[in-house]
């Protein structure tokens, strides 16, 4: 039962927790126009992703317990079954190399390392978690799903047999924390390179 309490306690504070390392970098890091340069375009190919998938998934993503009103498995869904993470994944990822362009390569390699490793050690709970609620909820189906997609690393081809529709009206609302936030970051990085 610790372990559920656990789970549910990380997947309820997710956001909090992968503030964490936004703000280390904000405050550490010391970007270049090469690492802005190199790092940019990773965040911004990670945010796309992470808006594609939502525009399938819709508003459920945002709450602070997990819930699905479908099986989605269409869109970034049949590649992999956590599009959301991988964005985030290389959305922190970009930022990180974009903040340590100066920074030392002991430093450097510091921050970026705990950016992301903050982040897996997240995911490590939550995704599960997650799993097991899908289990669940949708069973035989969510086992089918599980057989042809893989978790984090996508498929080269779209999975078979994929269901849910793609809407891009819920993207503003679902990701408005998530613009905001990526805008911040923007601010912060414009901040830092300009203070060098």
């Amino acid at each position: 039962m610790k372990a559920q309490a656990l789970d549910e306690l990380v997947f309820a504070r997710r956001g909090e927790l992968l503030a964490v390392p936004a703000v280390v970098l904000a405050a550490f890091g010391k970007p270049s126009a090469f690492s802005v340069a190199l790092g940019l375009p990773l965040a911004f190919a990670g945010e796309a992703l992470r808006a594609w998938a939502v525009g399938y998934s819709g508003v459920t993503t945002r709450g602070s317990t997990v819930y699905a009103p479908a099986l989605v498995t269409a869109g970034p869904y049949a590649y992999v079954r956590n599009p959301l993470y991988v964005g985030n994944l290389v959305t922190a990822l970009g930022f990180a190399i974009a903040f340590t362009g100066r920074n030392a390569a002991a430093t450097r390699t510091a921050l970026i390392a705990g950016a992301v490793g903050t982040m897996l050690a997240v995911y490590a709970v939550v995704v599960p978690h997650e799993e097991r609620y899908l289990r669940d909820a949708f069973g035989a189906a969510f086992d089918a799903y599980v057989a042809v997609v893989p978790r984090i690393v996508p498929r080269t081809t779209p999975a078979p047999g994929a269901s849910g529709s793609y809407d891009p009206s819920v993207i503003g609302r679902a990701e408005s924390r998530t613009f905001l936030t990526f805008g911040a970051m923007l601010l912060a990085l414009a901040l830092r390179a300009r203070n060098r």
